[in-house]
């Protein structure tokens, strides 16, 4: 019976390492959550900044050139 003791131990560990395994995953699950948000917001940011300078750069273009009927 004295190996007893040595299947409670790894039994409790097995435990351990499965409630430690989903407070892990759970984890991991947010912050996939959140990096998502993340990409989404900064890909939206920077569409809406590329046709701003777009339309900066047409608005230039115009202004530089000179009207062909003067």
């Amino acid at each position: 019976m004295s190996y007893l003791p040595s299947i409670v131990l790894a039994a409790a560990g097995l435990v351990l390492l499965a409630v430690l395994l989903i407070a892990v995953l759970r984890g991991l699950r947010r912050f996939r959550s959140a990096m998502s948000m993340v990409v989404t917001s900064t890909g939206e940011r920077t569409g809406l900044l590329r046709a701003r300078s777009a339309g900066l750069r047409i608005a230039l273009e115009q202004r530089r050139r000179t009207p062909d009927n003067q």
